[in-house]
Formats: structure tokens, sequence, C-alpha cells
């Protein structure tokens, strides 16, 4: 039998202009999340609580028994002239591990499940493209259960902005990541055919245009330790910063995350006799590589094995020179 659940509709908070949306979110410990989201572009307001209990205005202390049946709830407030939903969704994606059930980092219990949490029907659409596309990105399969928001309960007072008020508390999120709300300078695009078979060596082309292999531990960037930023060989599109590279032992050139999660895009590579998830520049189409589940555990999980004949390396200190002075702060920070 379908559980009926109680609705509150008057008590959820946040700006009311007509031009603002909203969303829910449980990603685990409402502090980490809450305070990600507030530090995003386009977002107007965050508020923690509790989402989709069975029980009316329960205290921290009854969602942590994890008998309410709620889960801890961000409510996003966002201008979805300054961010789309897509987009909030995409950075949502970039610190939860959504194949994880009722668990996040080192929360256990179902009240830290990860969910997406709407009102506006035309808003599932969306959500299900997104998950859809997060979906490929992985082996295992997406558990972030996705539902209408039955209600909505702000958490105590002292649970607001707890980040803020205590800067050295536990949080799961790497909240750096809420800095990779920026936009690629304007004019990237895909070269001709014939551009691009002009402007690249010969194993540049291989690599990008027919899916192909570079050597291990042949290749310029496996073990480059150097500060910068790493963009398609193509486009110039900024693909992966020096921060998220971490030494896999592989040869390749192996990345924790890419710099934005809507610059790159995933399918399905059932070559070389086995199933695997080749990852594509957004803009360019170029073939990068491919993602694995075997990375840092506590960085996500998940490993990005990207050949460097698809890179082109911008040191630090030729970023701004070259025009990617917006993205320093995803490299120093």
């Amino acid at each position: 039998m379908e559980r009926i659940l109680p609705v509150n509709p008057g008590k959820t908070t946040g700006d009311k202009n007509e031009t603002r949306k909203e969303i829910w979110l449980a990603g685990g410990c409402f502090w980490g999340v809450e305070a990600y989201f507030s530090r995003i572009r386009g977002v107007v307001a965050t508020t923690a609580g509790y989402a989709n209990g069975e029980t009316e205005n329960p205290t921290y202390e009854e969602v942590c028994s994890g008998t309410t049946g709620h889960a801890e709830t961000v409510h996003v407030v966002y201008d979805p002239e300054v961010i789309s939903l897509t987009q909030l969704l995409q950075y949502f994606f970039q610190i939860i591990d959504p194949t994880a059930r009722n668990r996040q980092g080192n929360d256990v219990g179902s009240q830290y499940r990860s969910g997406v949490y709407y009102r506006d029907p035309e808003d599932l659409p969306v959500i299900r493209s997104v998950l859809a596309e997060v979906q490929k990105g992985y082996q295992k399969p997406v558990v972030t259960e996705v539902l209408p928001l039955a209600n909505f309960y702000p958490a105590e007072e002292y649970h607001q902005k707890y980040l803020e008020k205590n800067p050295g508390a536990y949080c799961h999120v790497d909240l750096s990541l809420a800095t990779r709300n920026v936009s690629p300078p304007a004019g990237y695009r895909k070269p001709s055919p014939e551009e691009i078979k002009e402007k690249l060596t010969a194993l540049q082309y291989d690599v990008t245009q027919h899916n192909q292999t570079e050597p291990p531990f042949a290749n310029p960037y496996w073990d480059n330790h150097e500060p910068g930023l790493y963009v398609d060989v193509v486009t110039g599109e900024p693909l992966f910063s020096s921060k998220d590279k971490f030494d896999s032992g592989t040869g390749w050139p192996s990345f924790t995350r890419p710099i934005n999660p809507g610059a790159v895009t995933y399918r399905k590579d059932l070559s070389a006799g086995m199933e695997r998830i080749e990852v594509r520049s957004k803009i360019g189409d170029s073939h990068l590589g491919h993602v694995f589940e075997d990375g840092p555990p506590e960085k996500g999980g998940r490993r990005f094995c990207i050949n460097s004949a698809a890179l082109r390396f911008i040191p630090l200190d030729e970023m701004e020179k070259e025009g990617y002075g917006a993205f320093i702060p995803l490299v120093k920070g």
C-alpha cells in the first residue's frame, strides 16, 4: 500500500518572487550540502531541514533515530535566469555518491539517503534527463530517489548556516567545488574536420577522433605534477584541474572529477572485449578516455583515466595570459 505522507505546503522558506524557482536536495549531512549550495552563483536562499518523512515537526534527535522516514534535505531557492535546474543538479551530483544507498561520506542511515524532491511537475523531465546522464558515468545503479515533495520541515535554528557558525565542524562535502560554477570563456567551438586534422598531431587525431588509446607511461602528462589547467586539445574547453589529479599507477593522467560536471559526456563502450564508460568532451565531442570506479573513495570513488593526447596543459602562471583567469581559483584554491 502506498503510504500517505503529511503535507505542509506553508512550511517552506525562501523568496516567493515569481521569477525564482525551488528544489529540495538530500545528499547526506545537510550541514555541508547547505554550505555548498549557498556558495553557488544563482542560488538565492538555502534552508536545512527534513523532508518526505512520516511525522510532523520532527526534531533532529528523532530524525537521527531513523524512525521518522525523513531525509536530511536542503531547500534551494534559485534564479533560473542565472542558473538552470540542470546545472544545479549537475553540481549536486558532484558532491554525492548516487550509487550509495542510505549513506554519504561517514554518515549511515536512511536519513542520509540521497534524493531530489520537486513540486513543479515540469521539473520532473529535467531531473530524469540529468539522472540518465549521471547513470552513464557509473557502472553500479544510481539509487538517488526522485519524488514529489510530500513535506519539508526546517531544521532547528542552530543547524542553519551551521558551517559558517562552526568552521571546523565535520563536513563530507568539498566546498571548493562550489567555486566551479564558472562558465567557459565564449567562443569555444568544434573546428571543421579539415581544421582538426591540420591542427593536431597524428596521435592526437587518432585519439580524439578515432577513439584510440596512447601508450601508458609514454605520454607527457601521466606524471605531470605542475599546477595548471587541462583543456580539450581540439577546442580549448576547460576539462580538468591539477587539483583533482592523482597518481593512479596506470601510466595515464588520472583525475577524480571534471572541472565542471557539464564539461564531459558519457557513452557505453563495448570495444576491447569489455564494457567500459567512455568520457568525451562536451563541446568538441573529443574522445578523452574512460571513467572507472576505483578512484580515491574520499574523493568520490571515480577515476577519470584520460589520454594526454586529448589534452593541452596550461601552467598556472600562464592561465591569465591565455584567457583562463576565471579558472585560477579552481587550480590554486
